[in-house]
């Protein structure tokens, strides 16, 4: 029963950092924009050439 003292506050204490960590994402607009970077890492940027990793 004595570990529930220590359990209870530990968790209590994690539940609030993993809620204000994603407040604090949302606030600074991490989930604005979902597609986009998905997207950009399929478009080769204009100077770039592919690497021929065979030579």
């Amino acid at each position: 029963m004595s570990v529930m003292y220590l359990i209870l506050p530990l968790a209590l204490v994690i539940v609030f950092l993993a809620v204000a960590g994603f407040v604090w994402a949302a606030r600074k607009g991490q989930f604005d924009d979902l597609d986009t970077p998905a997207m950009r890492a399929l478009h080769e940027e204009p100077g770039e050439r592919p690497s021929d990793e065979r030579k």
